[in-house]
């Protein structure tokens, strides 16, 4: 099982050249400059801290360096490189600095790092609107990667100098290792205390989590990862054996065989596996994150989103503008949603069903399935206390009289917790690691691989078209990688939608609809700045942003639902200190600090777009996609929204994340002036990296359909071009869905998984 302690401290090696790291160095100073602090002022002593220190001075541009060398993988990355290079240079700094390093002395053209803080600032801000297209994205990549960095790097003491001032916890201060127990008395004589550490009896399944006995890990020899598989009733060969020549595969350490294979452990791979192992029937999963057990979780920002997000949570679009976040652990997203657990809109239905012809989505399968998934994740709606981003967006909305409901959760209604974003620390979240997996481990004969990627899906000549015999897979042993074979007589894929299509076409599929149709339900954010001062204490003073229910509150003020739902739904963001800072509009190293101080008493809100305009998944690392016009008209609207119930709401500075960092007091402008910078803000151009934005929902890259010509996969979830493989994730949803998608993937896993079901009964006896 993985351990999520080891892990904490993980450095990557930094290979930037000398030059390139003057030039790093210098623009992470200028984005977190050190700001001497008078003498005479009054101000706290871990705010004098934070605005003394440099991100050099916290080693930040080191680590920057090592992310980017090792851990980021983008088709643009060497644009970075050969950027900073050019700003060591005096004439690279010309070309991408302009009149800003020209000086009357000699040598009359500087270097970046050779320029002053006010120059430097100078530069970033004309990047952030620039002309050129590049610039922009460059400043976007940058500012993400520096200030993401240093606002969740740690030392020995899991602690960042940053969090104090801030007003930051860091990692969830309820939460306690169940592992052991450090007891303190005193003797009756003496003042003396002892301590001793006992190891604490306590049971596994509450240690490791309900997973523990369905695990087997790969990180031992490969003949003890034999006898483990055996142990679950699989039939493995170990080295030995030849694979068919088309599958390019030969000589595998292991082989080994069952009656599925589900590529995946997510929302849409967990259900189908939990369904098929209850129904006796032996399946392999295969994961290609780590599991993370309850007690190793760290609830730390930056090393949880290295462990358990895709590419370390830093996945962007091809151009920057759009920041992609999806779970790569065992429970896929599932395990660091953020708990919301909506049905398919009735608008959504009648859409697939209707106008695309698919008869799955109004039938009393689908109905039925809705239901079983709902009563397997305890979904419920109600909730004890808001936290502090859901209480202001109801408030404000009940204000204006804007629509305003709960948001069903598949978690009881007191779990109080902001840190599920970094895995459920006490299981009370009912993601696929706490329910259909658990189906699985229960069953005694099916078993879960993390730590394994699927290179290959392998198929063979059919009848009538190729058939699916397995999957080629591939994992790290002591450095060094492996490759494994699963034979099987029916393959799952269920990757995700970002990473379902590669694989798909690594195996030689040719649909042209694998890849394309991507829809990401592009957001953008709003905030508003509360004080916890006794005259405007609201919402309470000990109330902080990103502590409480992740998303219990919605609005469907500019949703649409009552057409086509083709709006903006207003919910509620998690928001850790680095990601509220990626986000934040940067103007000054100063004006950035002093933002940073109202972290804690920061509210946002969000509006999600169910969006028309789609885009194109070439890898997991290089998405591209543009925002489509109408698209943007609905945030646009759900932005004025945002401002508006974050003022109504008691908001005392409220803004968006436009570059220009405009923010608006509003308890000291007039209604003239409040209409003004409404209207201002709101209508300011969202597309091309004008304003950040976000997406945590990715779908329809292998869509489903009627028609091979404009669909990847039919009704049942298998693909047109080889039978006995199926796709059971996001990527299969016919067009964007507009609400989170977990309720509606399950679903159509659950109807996928009848579908193989009926398969295997038909292959056990005999009949295909």
């Amino acid at each position: 099982m993985g351990n999520m302690d080891k892990e904490t401290h993980r450095v990557y090696v930094n290979s930037l050249t000398s030059r390139e790291m003057d030039s790093l160095a210098a623009i992470c100073d200028t984005f977190l400059p050190s700001i001497s602090v008078s003498s005479g002022a009054t101000i706290d002593d871990d705010v004098a801290t934070f605005f003394q220190a440099s991100a050099s001075m916290a080693g930040t541009p080191e680590r920057v360096g090592g992310l980017l060398c090792e851990r980021v993988k983008h088709p643009r990355k060497w644009l970075m490189r050969v950027a900073l290079w050019f700003l060591s240079t005096s004439i690279g700094s010309l070309i991408l600095c302009g009149r800003f390093c020209l000086s009357t002395n000699f040598p009359f053209i500087h270097s970046f790092p050779q320029l002053s803080q006010h120059q430097r600032e100078a530069i970033l801000l004309s990047w952030s609107l620039s002309y050129f297209h590049l610039l922009r994205t460059l400043y976007k990549a940058i500012k993400i990667f520096i200030l993401f960095v240093f606002f969740t790097q740690v030392d020995e003491k899991n602690e960042n100098l940053s969090w104090k001032a801030i007003g930051y916890s860091g990692p969830d201060p309820t939460f306690k290792k169940q592992t052991k127990q450090t007891r303190k008395w005193k003797q009756s004589e003496g003042e003396r205390e002892q301590e001793e550490e006992i190891e604490e009896n306590v049971d596994e399944e509450v240690l490791y989590g309900p997973l523990y006995k369905g695990l087997i890990s790969m990180q031992l020899p490969v003949d003890r990862v034999a006898n483990s598989l055996r142990e679950f009733g699989f039939a493995v060969s170990i080295g030995d054996k030849k694979v068919d020549a088309a599958s390019s595969i030969s000589n595998p350490s292991l082989v080994v065989k069952c009656d599925a294979v589900v590529v995946g452990s997510g929302s849409g791979g967990g259900v189908i596996a939990g369904v098929l192992a209850k129904a006796g029937y032996k399946v392999l999963v295969l994961e290609k994150g780590n599991y993370c057990a309850r007690t190793n979780l760290s609830l730390l920002e930056g090393p949880t989103l290295d462990q358990m997000y895709l590419n370390g949570g830093l996945l962007v679009t091809e151009d920057a503008g759009m920041v992609l976040l999806a779970g790569s652990t065992v429970g896929g997203g599932s395990t660091v949603n953020w708990s919301a657990s909506i049905q398919t809109p009735q608008h959504v239905v009648n859409e697939w069903s209707d106008q695309l012809e698919l008869e799955l989505f109004e039938s009393k399968l689908y109905r039925d399935a809705i239901d079983v998934v709902c009563e397997k994740m305890a979904v419920q709606l109600e909730t004890v206390e808001e936290g502090f981003n859901n209480a202001v967006l109801r408030r404000g909305c009940e204000e204006l009289g804007y629509p305003v409901e709960n948001v069903p959760r598949n978690a009881p209604p007191d779990h109080y917790c902001g840190w599920c974003c970094f895995g459920c620390k006490d299981g009370k979240k009912k993601g696929t690691s706490e329910t259909w997996l658990v189906d699985l481990v229960n069953s005694g004969k099916s078993a879960i691989l993390p730590g394994c990627e699927a290179i290959k899906v392998l198929h063979k000549k059919g009848r009538n078209r190729d058939r699916a015999t397995g999957v080629a897979f591939e994992f790290k042993y002591n450095g060094v990688k492996d490759i494994c074979i699963v034979e099987s007589k029916v393959t799952i894929v269920a990757c995700g939608a970002l990473s379902t299509p590669a694989l798909l076409k690594r195996s030689g599929l040719k649909n042209d609809n694998i890849g394309n149709n991507l829809h990401l339900h592009p957001v953008t954010m709003a905030w508003g700045y509360f004080p916890d001062t006794p005259c405007n204490g609201w919402p309470e003073k000990e109330k902080k942003s990103y502590e409480g229910g992740i998303i219990t509150t919605m609005s469907s003020v500019v949703a649409n639902f009552d057409k086509l739902g083709y709006g903006a739904l207003i919910q509620t963001p998690s928001l850790h200190p680095g990601m509220f800072s990626s986000l934040l509009p940067w103007t000054s190293g100063e004006d950035m600090k002093t933002r940073m101080c109202k972290f804690s008493r920061t509210a946002h809100i969000f509006a999600l777009a169910r969006d028309k305009g789609s885009g194109i998944v070439n890898s997991p690392n290089s998405i591209s996609y543009q925002i489509d016009a109408a698209d943007e008209e609905n945030l646009q609207r759900g932005l004025e929204k945002m401002l508006r119930t974050l003022a109504a709401a008691g908001a005392e500075e409220i803004g968006t994340h436009h570059p220009k960092g405009r923010k608006l007091n509003v308890k000291q402008v007039s209604a003239d002036e409040f209409e003004r910078f409404v209207e201002e803000e709101s209508s300011r151009p969202l597309r091309d990296l004008s304003t950040p934005l976000c997406s945590a929902h990715q779908m329809g890259s292998c869509r489903m359909g009627n028609d091979p010509k404009t669909s990847a996969v039919n009704q049942m979830g298998e693909t047109w071009e080889v039978e006995g493989l199926y796709v059971a994730d996001t990527s299969v949803f016919p067009t964007a869905l507009g609400v989170n998608p977990m309720i509606t993937v399950q679903a159509i896993a659950y109807c996928t998984a009848q579908s193989v079901l009926d398969v295997l009964r038909r292959k056990r006896v005999g009949i295909d």
